[in-house]
């Protein structure tokens, strides 16, 4: 299956065209890049096999010659030595003009970035067309453009930023909203602010995040739904729906009807193996909820999950005792 996914920017366009190898990815870059070839005045580049190419040395500086050959029409590029003198020359070279180009057979972001790193690369108007079989790769490219925009007011990382954004990225899982909160929240901030951030995030989340996922859990039926739901999202995520009903049952928590409303209202889900799935950020919600009753006190809390806190607890309980 051939799946299209296009990343509109007002003048600036990239489309991706991602499925299983053999299916023919290819072959419709190639029309769509000879459809629209004309309209660009000669400055269109098909850069093919960039996986393949990239393995050899210095192969991916070999494909920055080629892009900026084909665009400008110039033979030799002596002066492009590394991938950053590289992009160096592309964002000199490319930056008014209006171009074309197509990467075949992408793997890693970091191709990405070393042939069409960033929109004010190109003039107004260019298209880039990608090819790949990784389905995540262009889920990864959609959410850090998305979160460098507001992180950064770019479309990627900024130097020296490039690891710990894909940190925070991976983190969310691609959720749009966590995308723009968090990425307007660490706007301007220093790499440890970023690292102690999140640092903070895996354990309190955010609360622009927390008010805006909130609402889905305030706005539940009934208490024993968002018992049910806390209880996921605290022990059961991951487990056997039919071995968890057995137990909220038990509860009197009239867990099956309780489950499908939670499955409705898009709070989780159940795989194809029947184990409860949620988002890791409902389920920090969820902690984050129980976490709010008592934030100093652990023993006052309904739930405990982190195993410092239950000895703790414990252990405070025995000298009482």
């Amino acid at each position: 299956m051939i799946l299209l996914l296009s990343l509109d920017a007002s003048d600036f366009n990239i489309v991706g065209i991602r499925g299983m190898g053999g299916i023919g990815k290819t072959t419709i870059a190639k029309a769509v890049f000879n459809q629209l070839r004309h309209g660009f005045e000669g400055s269109c580049s098909f850069l093919s096999n960039v996986r393949e190419v990239s393995e050899q040395p210095y192969g991916l500086v070999q494909l920055q010659k080629q892009l900026l050959h084909d665009t400008l029409k110039i033979k030799n590029f002596k002066n492009i030595r590394s991938i950053d003198s590289g992009i160096h020359l592309i964002k000199e070279k490319l930056r008014y003009k209006r171009v074309l180009v197509v990467l075949d057979d992408l793997v890693q972001l970091k191709q990405v970035y070393a042939l069409v790193g960033d929109r004010n690369w190109f003039g107004p108007g260019s298209r880039i067309i990608i090819t790949t079989r990784d389905a995540h790769l262009l889920d990864q490219l959609q959410s850090l453009e998305l979160f460098s925009w507001h992180a950064f007011k770019e479309i990627r990382p900024i130097e020296g930023y490039e690891e710990i954004s894909k940190d925070v990225v991976d983190y969310v899982g691609g959720l749009p909203l966590a995308l723009e909160v968090l990425g307007s929240y660490l706007c301007k901030r220093s790499i440890p602010e970023w690292r102690s951030a999140v640092e903070k995030l895996r354990k309190i989340p955010h609360h622009q995040i927390q008010k805006k996922l909130r609402i889905s859990f305030d706005t539940l039926d009934d208490d024993k739904i968002k018992d049910i739901f806390l209880d996921i999202a605290i022990f059961f995520t991951g487990m056997d729906k039919d071995y968890v009903v057995k137990i909220l049952d038990g509860c009197g928590f009239f867990p099956e009807i309780g489950i499908s409303v939670l499955i409705s209202r898009s709070l989780m889900t159940i795989d194809s193996q029947n184990k409860l799935a949620m988002h890791h950020l409902l389920r920090d919600m969820g902690r984050e909820i129980i976490r709010e009753i008592s934030p100093n006190d652990p023993g006052k809390r309904s739930r405990l999950w982190f195993h410092e806190d239950v000895f703790d607890v414990l252990k405070k309980h025995k000298e009482e005792a």
